[in-house]
């Protein structure tokens, strides 16, 4: 692979495909990455030194340095890319400007390029600027999942985790165009929009939310209760999202009296109305007797980790989670996910700035030979791919939604007495008919599948289940580690049904460790891992992030599972992948730990304010919103000192902005508030529209801070075509979300079948694996398969 890339999405996503064995040579200018000489504290980086960050993300990288002025430098790039098979592109540098991806897939039709932009490369936002802060605001992840309390500013997800989570879609990406490749000897151009990674690791399906139901997920902020909270020695968070979890916190705090099984109030608002009450009581305690009690009642917990902390903790020295980087010393997470009999291995220490461009020049490496292949160039990528799908709610089916989108066969297996956790979660009144295939939840996330339903607590439903398992490439289940466990299928159970079987396992804190068994919500599993640490403002106890935790444990795992077919693929072997939640956390919060143990710097989270860009923050508007609240923002951020020329100009040139401390990111850090205060009064005055209109014409990243239900608004998104309107038997059509690029081989549509009702496909299916009409009956009367759940069937048969 050869890395054209510069910042962290795509020196992530060539991290994450050289730790699984692709020789990946960084071409860089003369001056270097700039993430060579990046640290979000601020630590000073000598020159000719690298920042612990670029050491992290480059490790088993090589570099070779080219200058475009020189004409024997683009031949020697342009032979690295006649050996490669792929190539990663982003904006950023001169070699960039050089070979864009018009370029590179006009010369070298055979690879795969991969390009990483905030936007697309086509399209009417195509060449407009922004930051991760501002794709945050038009993606609608800043303000629409209800983060925060209603009397400040929405406040976005610190730590660059977009970054990240771009950087493995943009891996997963690559690996998927490299089975079509392999099969059909050809390349193709992989379009990657950062904007719909966000959309997707942000927010909740709320575009089809809006279309099937009529109302938005949540249309104001409010703090979660218990959440984040300060016990006697630290901060812990504590989650309460059922029923049955308000029932076990009420006990748990000694406060049975306020189980109300009648009450018209929701949990939310039940938590709320004892909000003082709770947190008193967690006043009272160490984080350590919170989380035994929580862990004991099964309430999902977490210790609120930070760069100072998070090594220390137990679970993670138990399990090994933290390695020393190779080339520095510092602490580094380990690999985001486990695999066995297929090692990954150990990183090799990051290059410095052209430290292989000898070797490269000396020793040229021969082209490519076109493959013949053997199929055509525009069919589907996983076509051919069983899957047998036991996840759940939202990492798990998010994991097994984008196999189902490009092709793989997936059967999304149910119980009657159990169906997937989304059906429920909606607030579909349950006297609608057939209400539990009104969630839009589960419509976005299974478009494609199959589904059959399996009552696996019965002999019969597990006999059956090893029955599809032989008839299955790979076998997919975010259970906590327990229930696998209980029902007899661990990996040597399936190796015992099929030998060169995929087991994927998804569970939140890993199959071993102190906190192995216990229960995982995105929420804990962001907590536990840094992310909230640094969301929220610095004056408040953090904020869940209550979102990134769950899809970027779902791409994650689809990174692992290309990696686990591709050993396959070469050895017949079948192979064991662990895939924990929080390990793919850990990773996309690395930068934490790094900072902290490399410089000493304990990273801090500033509100809106952030190390990538001054000013950087949400401004109200003069706009009333859609529900009559004075509560409509924007965002701007200045990433440059051109930027901020550009915005002092747009702004007419006002008096405050005249001193000259105010032309470098040092001077307007330092002057933040000063800044804040006339851009806020500048902004006050004026529309969203006005606003974004002259500052995005004038060169400056700003955005809107969107409602996420009005994603469709957006007209980049329109020219992508990223929603499809998928028919359904039940309800509405509606829009749904796609995948966050575009492939020049296809396909054009992405959602060919609507998400299955319950135990749609048990006839069809069961009867592939022998059985006859009657004893599909049979099954049916027993309850072991059924197309209602339990509770549905009772109702109806009285």
């Amino acid at each position: 692979m050869v890395d054209l890339s510069t910042g962290i999405a795509g020196a992530y996503c060539t991290k994450l495909l050289a730790d699984g064995g692709a020789q990946v040579i960084k071409v860089e200018s003369p001056q270097g990455d700039p993430l060579r000489s990046w640290s979000a504290s601020g630590a000073g980086i000598e020159p000719g030194a690298d920042g612990a960050l670029f050491s992290f993300l480059a490790c088993s990288k090589h570099s070779v340095v080219a200058d475009t002025e020189v004409d024997d430098d683009i031949d020697l790039v342009n032979t690295l890319l006649a050996a490669a098979d792929a190539v990663v592109w982003s904006r950023g540098s001169t070699i960039a400007d050089a070979f864009t991806p018009a370029t590179l897939r006009r010369s070298h039709p055979h690879l795969i390029v991969t390009a990483i932009t905030p936007f697309g490369l086509e399209g009417p936002w195509a060449d407009r600027p922004a930051t991760e802060f501002t794709l945050q605001a038009w993606s609608g992840g800043v303000i629409g999942i209800g983060r925060g309390s209603p009397d400040r500013a929405p406040v976005f997800v610190g730590g660059q985790v977009g970054e990240y989570f771009a950087g493995a879609y943009a891996s997963v990406a690559t690996l998927t165009s490299r089975f079509r490749q392999l099969s059909c000897g050809t390349g193709e151009l992989l379009d990657l929009s950062m904007l719909e990674t966000q959309i997707l690791g942000l927010t909740y399906y709320p575009v089809s939310y809006f279309a099937m139901l009529g109302r938005p997920w949540r249309d104001a902020r409010k703090v979660t209760v218990p959440g984040i909270a300060r016990a006697k020695d630290g901060l812990v968070d504590v989650g309460c999202g059922t029923a049955q979890q308000w029932f076990d916190l009420c006990a748990m705090t000694g406060h049975q009296e306020w189980i109300d099984e009648e009450s018209p109030l929701s949990i939310t608002e039940l938590a709320n109305e004892k909000a003082d009450e709770i947190y008193a009581w967690m006043q009272g305690q160490t984080v350590d007797e919170i989380r035994e009690l929580a862990t004991a009642f099964r309430i999902p917990n977490a210790p609120v980790a930070n760069g100072a902390n998070i090594t220390g903790l137990d679970h993670f020295v138990e399990r090994r989670s933290f390695v020393a980087n190779p080339r520095d010393g510092f602490c580094q997470p380990d690999h985001p996910y486990r695999m066995r009999p297929m090692l990954l291995g150990p990183p090799r220490p990051a290059p410095r700035l052209g430290e292989h461009t000898a070797h490269y020049r000396q020793t040229r490496p021969p082209a490519r030979q076109p493959s013949a292949g053997n199929g055509a160039a525009d069919h589907m990528p996983f076509n051919g791919l069983r899957v047998l799908d036991l996840t759940t709610f939202w990492a798990g089916p998010c994991c097994t939604h984008f196999l189902a989108m490009l092709g793989a066969e997936v059967v999304h297996v149910e119980s009657t007495g159990k169906p997937d956790g989304t059906r429920l979660i909606a607030g579909v009144p349950t006297t609608e008919d057939q209400w539990w295939e009104r969630s839009p939840i589960f419509s976005g996330l299974n478009t494609n599948k199959k589904g059959l339903t399996l009552d696996l607590q019965t002999s019969t439903g597990r006999e059956l289940l090893r029955r599809f398992i032989a008839t299955s490439d790979v076998v997919v289940e975010n259970f906590t580690p327990r229930v696998l466990d209980q029902i007899g299928l661990d990996f040597a159970a399936v190796q015992a049904i099929r030998r060169d079987a995929i087991l994927l396992r998804m569970p939140g804190f890993g199959l071993d460790g102190t906190w192995r068994d216990n229960p995982a919500f995105a929420y804990v599993i962001e907590a536990a891992a840094g992310l909230s640490w640094l969301t929220g403002y610095p004056d408040d106890n953090p904020y869940e992030p209550y979102s990134i935790g769950d899809p970027n444990a779902g791409v994650h795992a689809i990174n692992a599972l290309l990696l686990a077919l591709e050993h396959r693929r070469r050895t017949g072997q079948g192979v064991l992948v662990e895939a924990a939640m929080v390990d793919a956390a850990l990773n996309i919060a690395a930068e934490q730990v790094i900072e902290y143990s490399a410089y000493g710097a304990l990273l801090q989270r500033g509100g809106n304010r952030g190390p990538t860009a001054a000013p950087q923050n949400l401004y109200r508007t003069a706009d009333v919103d859609e529900f009559g609240r004075l509560d409509s923002w924007v965002a701007i951020a200045v990433a440059t000192d051109e930027q901020w020329v550009a915005l002092c100009e747009a702004l007419g040139g006002p008096q405050w902005a005249i001193d000259t401390a105010l032309s470098s990111a040092a001077g307007r850090r330092a002057q933040h508030d000063l800044i804040d205060e006339n851009l806020g009064a500048w902004c006050r005055h004026r529309g969203s529209d006005e606003i974004v209109g002259c500052l995005w014409d004038a060169g400056v990243p700003v955005a809107k801070v969107m409602q996420p239900h009005r994603q469709t608004e957006l007209a980049q998104l329109g020219f992508r075509g990223f929603f499809e309107v998928v028919e359904h038997p039940v309800n509405n059509p509606a829009p749904h979300s796609t995948v966050p690029l575009r492939f020049s081989a296809g396909p054009d549509r992405f959602h060919r079948h609507p998400a299955p009702l319950l135990g749609q496909h048990n006839h069809e299916l069961l009867a592939e694996v022998g059985l006859s009409e009657q004893e599909i009956a049979d099954l049916e009367a027993a309850g072991v398969i059924g197309r209602a759940p339990v509770g549905a069937r009772k109702a109806h048969a009285r």
